[in-house]
């Protein structure tokens, strides 16, 4: 019997490369609003935006004494805000500019009594368009958005199966909108060389924040630039002596030197027996090297060998 690839499915770059570029944008939009009104946490932990059953979500926001959240639905296709007091503004999703979505969802918080303000320059960007002024991002296709959080649910769920078995520090599975991608780092707690920075559109500070203790970070990124096609990635910080020359497993996965990081091809993922089995001997095998070759503490840092523990069909 051949194997059902229904719940990955393909993901071409070609195919939506102007409706990924114009949802990216208005994630970074939502993003903000989060950014905006929430207290800082390490390494930007507090901007980021979660997988949900229809789309990405900033989960709750404070405003003053009531709360809010945004959602992104790609089931119904739309854009909801929902207040503690029971008040909703829906905004739908569809072809329109990044200017036109940012004026609708700002008069839309605006009409919920929770006005907000954002810095509305995107970041992690090169030649970033102010969002207020962004009439060239225009395009939304429903299909390929929901095609797109689709990917994301798969790799959300794999993703927490590989964080829940590490028992160090480590972020939670999450939707960075700077660069669009879903990721989880392991810390090995040590203080890690200060990050050169020079991020498009990032202060230098924010970089260095981020990456002030040693990490094995993977996620998965949908691609861009000089990788034109969606990936499952592993990079550490700062990478040790002999990482880029690491055999890791599957076959496929190869180290990028222009990213400098390890990748894998989603397609290998999305047309294997098992999905679940390649992501995971991708993120074990990058994490192994990394951790082996920095010296971590690995036998503190990693559960033992549960089979309770992130155990998957």
């Amino acid at each position: 019997m051949s194997p059902d690839h229904s719940g990955w499915p393909d993901l071409p770059l070609d195919a939506w490369r102007e409706t990924y570029a114009t949802l990216h944008l208005w994630t970074q939009i939502v993003g903000k609003v989060r950014l905006a009104q929430t207290p800082w946490v390490n390494h930007s932990w507090h901007v980021t935006l979660y997988v949900t059953a229809r789309g990405l979500s900033t989960s709750p926001i404070p405003h003053g004494l009531r709360t809010f959240g945004i959602e992104l639905d790609f089931v119904g296709h739309q854009l909801t805000i929902e207040s503690s007091d029971g008040r909703l503004q829906h905004l739908p999703l569809e072809p329109q500019s990044v200017a036109t979505f940012y004026s609708r969802l700002m008069a839309a918080m605006t009409a919920l009594d929770l006005p907000v303000r954002i810095h509305t320059t995107p970041n992690e960007i090169a030649d970033a368009i102010p969002f207020d002024r962004d009439e060239t991002h225009s395009s939304y296709d429903r299909e390929y958005a929901s095609r797109f959080w689709r990917v994301l649910s798969q790799a959300d769920r794999v993703l927490k199966i590989f964080r829940s078995r590490f028992r160090g520090k480590c972020s939670p599975v999450h939707f960075f909108w700077g660069a669009a991608d879903l990721a989880v780092t392991r810390f090995s707690g040590r203080p890690a060389p200060e990050h050169p920075g020079g991020v498009p559109n990032l202060p230098d500070w924010v970089a260095r924040e981020a990456y002030s203790h040693e990490v094995s970070s993977c996620g998965f990124w949908a691609g861009g630039g000089p990788i034109a096609y969606p990936v499952f990635y592993s990079y550490a910080y700062p990478a040790p002596p002999g990482f880029a020359e690491a055999r890791v497993r599957p076959d496929e996965a190869f180290y990028s030197q222009e990213l400098g990081e390890f990748l894998l091809p989603y397609d290998r993922v999305r047309l294997a027996d098992s999905p679940d089995d390649v992501v995971l001997e991708f993120l074990q095998s990058t994490y192994e090297a990394a951790a082996t070759l920095a010296k971590w503490d690995r036998q503190a840092l990693e559960r033992p060998n549960d089979p309770r523990v992130g155990r998957h069909a």
